[in-house]
């Protein structure tokens, strides 16, 4: 049972206790509050501040599961925080384990401040969770995936629109790379689990995939120069830096070019025009 009094109370404590910069927001100069306002914390966790604030008030329809996870990762919970918040509001906590979407705060801190560099926060299956909007610019929305086409490697082999942005002679590589990624995933975490699904799936669906896979080959890491070719600004070679949340299973990937260099140049560029159509 939805515990409406407990979970308005939690919400109201949470939602005080953080200040805008710990979210990436500006303070502004006429804020009265000493915490985060309703609008912000709703705007944060995709819902409606209306929707948000009837929660808060021990009022309205008992939340879906979909609706505490996206507040629970809007007021940037812990783990421990975010299942308390699960209970009060009627619903049993996600299982534990490396397939969790919920990002830890302490990588919400570091992303939430890359505001002008390509970045995003990824699973140990390349499913895109987080992404700046530079880096929407740079690759186009990678959230908006549903199902196994959520895993870059799976759209690798199955989709050719995922290979458009990279040069041909790089896409041999990347093809093993993505196999050998998801073999190593799949040995860590069993034959029951999400990877023994995907490498299932791509078995029947893509010939090329089926000739990687007989290599077992494992352990090829990304280049330390990832090339583009950008539909709006053509040729980029950037830097990939990495930082692992080894709890999680999850990755920020950070893109950057060497500055004054031709890449460095079309990012800046890249900044202002934002992500084409095409992407």
């Amino acid at each position: 049972m939805i515990d409406r009094a407990g979970l308005a109370e939690f919400l109201r404590r949470r939602r005080e206790a953080l200040q805008p910069e710990d979210v990436g927001l500006p303070r502004g100069q006429r804020r009265r509050t000493s915490g985060l306002r309703r609008e912000e914390v709703a705007a944060l966790s995709h819902m409606s501040t209306d929707y948000y604030s009837r929660l808060e008030r021990e009022r309205g329809p008992q939340p879906s599961q979909q609706m505490i996870a996206s507040i629970a990762q809007g007021l940037h919970l812990s783990r421990h925080e975010r299942d308390h918040l699960f209970r009060l509001a009627g619903h049993e906590p996600p299982a534990q384990g490396s397939g969790s979407d919920h990002v830890s705060p302490g990588m919400l801190r570091i992303f939430d401040r890359l505001t002008d560099t390509p970045a995003e926060i990824v699973t140990e299956l390349g499913e895109t969770l987080r992404q700046t909007p530079l880096g929407v610019a740079l690759v186009g929305d990678l959230t908006r995936y549903t199902g196994p086409s959520r895993s870059i490697g799976y759209r690798w082999f199955t989709d050719p629109a995922a290979r458009e942005l990279h040069p041909s002679e790089d896409h041999e590589f990347y093809s093993r790379m993505y196999a050998s990624g998801l073999r190593g995933v799949l040995t860590l975490r069993g034959p029951d689990s999400k990877a023994a699904q995907l490498a299932e799936l791509l078995t029947a669906k893509s010939e090329e995939f089926r000739r990687v896979w007989q290599e077992h080959e494992v352990g090829i890491r990304p280049r330390a120069i990832k090339r583009y070719q950008h539909p709006a600004v053509g040729h980029l070679e950037l830097n990939c830096q990495i930082m692992l949340d080894p709890e999680q299973a999850h990755t920020l990937l950070v893109y950057t070019a060497v500055p004054g260099s031709e890449s460095y140049e079309k990012l800046r560029l890249l900044d202002v025009i934002g992500a084409p159509s095409s992407v």
